[in-house]
């Protein structure tokens, strides 16, 4: 390709969130943009890169001109670790520190005098919780997009907690109220959402300081969108109450280009830019080779994502509950998994699965949940994985920890009828047997499977050419690029 066919393409800068759930999404829709033309500078954080650089991820998109990646820092303290980093202070940090150096590098991007002969930045896509950028935008006089990396019934939860606070629902008055019945408080003030309790709120409600951060960030990341347009990574037959909300607060165009994983491998033609990715973990290959040797429908997938931290306890309860389960199950145990402690599985528990059970510390989960061995999931409610599961049509066990996974876990089990409850809040082994054994045997996990199924019939709908997603996603590209 030479220089100046590079030079006459449009170009987008894609930011995302600096972890994982939110890599990914905004990978895809970038992939998806350079196949239809555009150049792409992906901007990750210095301490991301050096993780990607180590899982060899990147090594691939060389192959690739006009797809580039770029660092800023993301204002916490240096670090060599290869753990996911705390949230709430990547949310402050980013908040506080990343403008600044973002700017320098968009001017870098738009020096017409470099000999690069890259064309100037013609929009900016950046994630809901990175969109300090579109600052930038508005200075350029460039579209600037927000991408929801949430659902879009987890996106209103977090839009609603204003109003919350106004009520004085939140902040509890008391530890007491976590325990005492209070946040099973029904909800009548949600537009589009019906039967809501507080429970089914982020976790971030529950906390008792009136200036607690990530409420107060919240909050302020819905007040200030001045996005030229909004993306969710979401379709419309499955969120269309929620979206009509949207609709009516926010007076931008709104596009629902879901699923993503659906998009990416029906409009990627290239086979070798279809299969990169932005892993912050390498895979362990030999979880697809174990999946070969089960049976249709046998295995249980077992994964809370990138972000989520259980206790030990938590982890030991899982593990009996799956040994006593007696099913087959694929179980990814990343290194940071367990808070203050090693992931160590007792001998005893080893020694039951053994033959049943394989445990690994990082998957492809798409081709995991693909794989025809796989009969459900067990799932922290994220919704990437969320999304994935139910447009593959893979019925779920939910234990929501943090952020949207609770909205996502009411939805999955009470609206879309795919999933059923863990009492995450006391685990037992018991009920995660009780609940494996019913998903992976009983009548209302084949109930579940069968409108698992029906989703996926819908997803696969949206992104026809003839589909929603399709045309918003052909919209979307015309407005920006």
């Amino acid at each position: 390709m030479s220089n100046h066919s590079i030079a006459k393409r449009p170009h987008a800068v894609c930011i995302p969130f600096p972890a994982q759930g939110h890599m990914n999404p905004m990978l895809k829709l970038a992939k998806i943009m350079y196949s239809k033309g555009s150049l792409i500078t992906f901007i990750n954080t210095e301490y991301n890169h050096k993780r990607l650089l180590k899982s060899k991820c990147l090594d691939s998109f060389k192959n690739f001109p006009g797809f580039r990646f770029e660092t800023i820092p993301d204002g916490l303290p240096s670090s060599d670790a290869d753990v996911t980093q705390d949230i709430p202070s990547l949310c402050e940090a980013t908040s506080k520190h990343c403008l600044a150096p973002f700017r320098e590098l968009f001017y870098k991007l738009n020096d017409t005098s470099s000999s690069s002969q890259i064309s100037p930045v013609t929009c900016i896509i950046s994630d809901v919780m990175m969109s300090f950028t579109v600052n930038v935008a508005r200075e350029f006089g460039i579209p600037g997009a927000i991408l929801f990396t949430f659902s879009a019934c987890g996106s209103l939860c977090f839009a609603m907690l204003k109003l919350l606070v106004e009520r004085g629902l939140i902040p509890l008055k008391d530890e007491s109220y976590l325990t005492n019945g209070y946040l099973d408080t029904k909800l009548d003030c949600i537009p589009g959402m019906k039967n809501m309790r507080l429970r089914d709120f982020p976790n971030y409600i529950r906390t008792i300081n009136p200036n607690d951060f990530m409420v107060s960030f919240a909050i302020k990341s819905f007040e200030n969108l001045s996005a030229s347009s909004i993306i969710f990574n979401t379709f419309d037959a499955l969120e269309q109450d929620v979206l009509d909300v949207f609709s009516t607060l926010l007076p931008i165009p709104i596009y629902t280009i879901g699923p993503l994983q659906f998009l990416a491998d029906r409009l990627i033609t290239n086979e070798e830019l279809k299969n990169t990715d932005s892993n912050l973990w390498k895979y362990q290959s030999e979880c697809i080779e174990w999946l070969d040797s089960k049976e249709t429908n046998s295995v249980i997938y077992v994964n809370f994502g990138s972000i989520v931290v259980m206790n030990p306890e938590q982890l030991i309860e899982l593990a009996w509950g799956l040994a006593n389960s007696k099913q087959h199950f694929l179980w990814i145990i990343r290194p940071d998994l367990v808070a203050g402690d090693s992931s160590i599985l007792p001998p005893e528990f080893l020694e039951e699965t053994k033959g049943r059970g394989m445990i690994a510390s990082w998957c492809p989960q798409e081709k995991v949940l693909k794989h025809f061995s796989i009969g459900g999931f067990l799932s922290h409610m994220g919704w990437n994985s969320t999304l994935e599961s139910l447009s593959i049509g893979v019925p779920m066990v939910c234990w929501p920890f943090i952020a949207d996974q609770q909205p996502n876990c009411r939805f999955t089990c009470t609206e879309w009828g795919v999933g059923m409850e863990i009492n995450g809040d006391n685990v037992k082994r018991e009920e995660v047997e009780m609940l494996v054994r019913v998903l992976m045997e009983g009548e209302k996990g084949k109930q579940m499977k069968k409108r698992a199924m029906e989703w996926k019939t819908k997803a696969e709908e949206a992104i026809r050419p003839d589909g929603s997603s399709y045309k918003n996603l052909e919209k979307l590209f015309s407005d920006i690029l």
